[in-house]
């Protein structure tokens, strides 16, 4: 395959090319692990969240209102780089980088989703409860079925920010496209210069941004043209 670049694109272009496009699956990869995983954390959070008791509502409150104030590259420097050299342990880039983006993503994913559920008129958790429906039944056959509507279209549009922030994890040593498109910018190669380099890296960052935008969009507007229509047949 590299030599194939090389034929299409000649000396040292084709292999910069090459190296930049393998090392956008490491970034993919990375993203699809943070949204997973923060999936399943803000998941969770969302659940202590919203449950009617308080101790489990302020630690939710406070790990959202944490890690929304921290900045991701201090995540990435404290597991990547503080961690390390505190407990002087070796941490590897791909644990580090998955850690902190998973913990960006969840707390941000928690927050949408929170808000998704409390969008749900409060009457129809009263009218669960005089059916005798206890708080996990109203939550999973009354509430979730309406508010997975209402946060798919968020939620897809912010896989968005996890690859825009997984360019950062460049600065722990992670191989991805970041990274490998910095060393080709600083080094003195004929061609490989930044106006050069980081032009191709923003429009493959496009190209896996751009259609998950659309995505979002056209779920959001899909999902806005059938409330109007719930709305007319009500009427």
């Amino acid at each position: 395959m590299n030599n194939l670049f090389v034929t299409l694109f000649g000396k040292p272009f084709g292999i910069v090319i090459f190296q930049l496009i393998e090392a956008t699956q490491f970034t993919i990869y990375l993203s699809l692990i943070a949204f997973i995983g923060g999936g399943l954390v803000g998941g969770l959070i969302t659940l202590l969240r919203v449950m009617p008791n308080r101790i489990t509502k302020n630690f939710a409150v406070s790990y959202i209102w944490l890690f929304q104030s921290a900045p991701l590259l201090m995540l990435f420097f404290l597991l990547g780089l503080g961690v390390p050299r505190f407990f002087e342990i070796e941490v590897n880039p791909w644990i580090a980088a998955i850690i902190s983006l998973t913990i960006f993503t969840s707390a941000y994913l928690a927050d949408v989703w929170r808000g998704a559920i409390e969008s749900i008129p409060h009457g129809q958790w009263d009218g669960a409860k005089s059916l005798g429906l206890n708080f996990f039944k109203i939550l999973r056959l009354v509430v979730l079925p309406q508010s997975f509507r209402i946060a798919l279209a968020p939620t897809v549009g912010f896989m968005v920010q996890i690859i825009k922030g997984s360019s950062l994890a460049y600065i722990i040593g992670f191989q991805d496209l970041m990274l490998i498109g910095k060393r080709w910018a600083n080094a003195p190669v004929s061609g490989t210069e930044p106006f050069v380099i980081f032009p191709i890296m923003a429009l493959i960052y496009f190209f896996l941004c751009f259609p998950l935008t659309v995505i979002s969009r056209r779920i959001e507007s899909r999902m806005g043209s059938i409330s109007r229509k719930n709305l007319i047949s009500v009427d």
